[in-house]
């Protein structure tokens, strides 16, 4: 025990001496090439004392390790792990063994072909922002043109993560006179960018899709330190979002038009989407623009004597002003500008002030995969001055937006004066149906994923689960001990499954609504509370016994609080389903399949699952009824909102 302490203190000796090497009492002055290399060697030593501390099974073993990782950086496991015993860390029975694999991420020890994904399940955030700095996705600035730059007064926001406090970096306050130019910067490149052949635009999204998932580590890396999800989670959403980007590059080459059978006989009527520039209505062009009008003219002899129509315009709609949430930072900015992009129209992102920097990388590969600069332009800071600038162009043609439904409305009016095309993704107020014929084990799992993703922040969760009378007391039970077993950290520590809410605000916002109703009789089965963790973490919670009369029966939580209603029939289930403003989602649990049809064609959403709690797709149509929205996103149908259709009549067509 004497030499395991000794040993201890030397190696303390080379820590204090490896952090002064590092410049640790002055963190802004970096170590000059010859300390760093002396840094390096010192580092060996204190790799090697730690692995001898370690295979001492020392109770300084984890700190030993921890430090190493902390101090020497990511990637730095693997030295300890050259003098490690592999049967340290391959005991699994042993709490001494466990030490180091929570020291490190396990994955830390594995070989280079196995997963990194889960390797940077215990990156430090410090050493996860110097990563990502030296990736070159840090990006903190916005962009205008193709061009990096800061606001043009100079004023800054700073970016937390939500799970510390810590600030990540600062970036530009914007408004509106980079707002303008961001906007004059897309209309000047749209002309170039949607007269590049469709298969052009699809190369270069099917690249910027490639390079997406090269770096999706990184990008996860980033989602996590400003949003506050998993690491898991993260990964899953660049995955995601990537999906659009690779789904409407290949979407970019299927924008097909229609022949409309003619009421009159020496008619023909077309209906165009494409892009149609420079176009020379002789029949030899026309035939390459349109190899159907050949065969017409094959087979029924036609011979044009006049043409009735325009087609000199683009039929993509032009400018897109999209603006973006905070919950999903890559996703909903890949739904929204990868069919954009396909379909020839440019960009404007408007980002969350409080997620900034996923957008920003993500524009940084953008311009790596060739998309043109001035195609994507990214501004954010002052949100009034920002949205008021797009809705008063008449430059910007479209607006996009996934967001609060209050705000929406107000988009939608001042969409109004330049008549504006809009698609609206807002609010929810998603109920979940468990009848008595559910399998129980799917009922609680489906549940589980529909209402606790993302800590309850997204737009689809089960915020309102009816369960069946004969159900109810099996379902309760088991849904709060899966609810209660749900752990909760800094998303990237890899056993972490909930975690932050985004600030104080949406916090105070979960404790109010919980207040009243437990006020008003709703039984707390699990949590209710402020984590011990503190700063906007909150236990996930489970509510009983919640009525009509509560807030939060009619209000979209947006936080990790679950609450059950009880329900007798299913024409029941159906109208306490039905009575709300909102109409996105809906989620049914039940063994019968004619009821399964019968309650999903009665709910009045846009997205139902049957038996499933997670329903989106990039090949599905996303978008809800009533004040849920307007609009489609992803899918075949997803392409449309970005396209004016155009109808061409051929006239005066007569047989030789």
């Amino acid at each position: 025990m004497v030499f395991i302490q000794i040993l201890s203190l030397v190696a303390w000796g080379f820590h204090v001496l490896a952090l002064d090497l590092r410049g640790y009492n002055d963190s802004s002055v970096p170590p000059d090439a010859a300390s760093y290399s002396v840094l390096h060697v010192v580092g060996d030593l204190v790799a090697l004392l730690d692995a001898l501390v370690l295979s001492q099974k020392c109770e300084y073993a984890c700190h030993g390790a921890e430090w190493h990782v902390k101090n020497f950086g990511h990637g730095s496991e693997r030295a300890v792990s050259r003098f490690v015993p592999v049967a340290i860390i391959s005991d699994p029975v042993q709490s001494q063994w466990r030490c180091a694999a929570q020291a490190f991420s396990a994955a830390a020890f594995l070989t280079p072909s196995e997963s990194s994904a889960a390797r940077q399940m215990s990156t430090e955030p410090r050493v996860a922002v110097d990563r990502l700095r030296q990736s070159g996705l840090l990006r903190t600035q916005g962009l205008i043109g193709g061009k990096w730059i800061d606001a043009y007064d100079g004023k800054t926001i700073p970016v937390h993560n939500p799970a510390t406090g810590d600030v990540i970096a600062n970036v530009p306050f914007m408004g509106r006179n980079e707002a303008i130019n961001a906007i004059s910067s897309a209309h000047e490149t749209f002309t170039s960018w949607s007269k590049l052949t469709a298969n052009e635009r699809s190369k270069r999204l099917r690249k910027w899709y490639d390079l997406i998932i090269s770096h999706k580590e990184d990008l996860a890396l980033l989602i996590t330190l400003e949003q506050g999800k998993p690491l898991k989670e993260s990964l899953g959403e660049v995955n995601y979002g990537a999906s659009f980007i690779e789904f409407f590059a290949e979407e970019a080459k299927r924008i097909y038009g229609d022949i409309i059978p003619p009421t009159i006989d020496d008619r023909r009527l077309l209906v165009l989407k494409q892009a149609i520039l420079d176009c020379q209505l002789d029949m030899f062009n026309f035939h390459i623009a349109y190899p159907s009008t050949f065969l017409l003219r094959k087979y029924l002899k036609l011979t044009v004597s006049s043409v009735y129509g325009s087609c000199d315009n683009p039929s993509p709609v032009g400018v897109v002003g999209a603006i973006t949430p905070w919950n999903f930072p890559l996703a909903m900015i890949t739904r929204k500008v990868g069919p954009a992009l396909a379909s020839g129209c440019t960009a404007v992102v408007k980002p969350s002030e409080y997620t900034p920097l996923t957008a920003l990388a993500a524009a940084e590969l953008a311009l790596q995969a060739g998309i043109s600069p001035g195609a994507l332009n990214i501004v954010f800071g002052n949100a009034p001055d920002i949205g008021d600038s797009l809705l008063e162009s008449t430059k910007v043609r479209k607006i996009t937006f996934t967001g609060s439904t209050a705000v929406g409305k107000k988009l939608m009016a001042g969409s109004a004066s330049t008549v504006k095309k809009i698609s609206l993704e807002l609010g929810g107020n998603a109920p979940c149906i468990v009848f008595d014929d559910a399998d129980l084990d799917v009922a609680v799992k489906g549940t589980l994923a529909a209402k606790f993703r993302n800590s309850g922040q997204t737009c689809v969760c089960a915020n309102r689960i009816l369960v069946q009378e004969g159900i109810y007391d099996k379902f309760a039970s088991a849904f709060a001990k899966a609810v209660q077993a749900l752990e909760v950290g800094n998303g990237l520590i890899e056993t972490t499954v909930q975690g932050p809410l985004i600030n104080e605000a949406a916090l105070e916002k979960v404790e109010s609504l919980v207040k009243d109703a437990t006020g008003k009789g709703a039984d707390v089965l699990v949590g209710g509370r402020r984590h011990s963790l503190g700063r906007t973490f909150y236990e996930p919670t489970v509510l009983g016994n919640v009525n009509n009369e509560m807030l939060i029966s009619s209000q979209e939580v947006f936080g990790p609080v679950a609450r059950l209603l009880r329900f007798k029939t299913e024409e029941e289930a159906i109208q306490i389903a039905n009575d709300t403003n909102a109409g996105l989602a809906a989620y049914i649990f039940t063994r019968s399949m004619p009821r399964s049809w019968r309650v999903s064609e009665a709910l009045e959403y846009g997205l139902v699952g049957v038996n499933e709690g997670l329903i989106s797709t990039e090949v599905a149509p996303f978008g809800g009824f009533k004040q849920s929205g307007l609009g489609r996103e992803g899918s075949k149908y997803g392409i449309d909102e970005y396209l004016e259709i155009k109808y061409v009549c051929l006239g005066n067509l007569k047989e030789v």
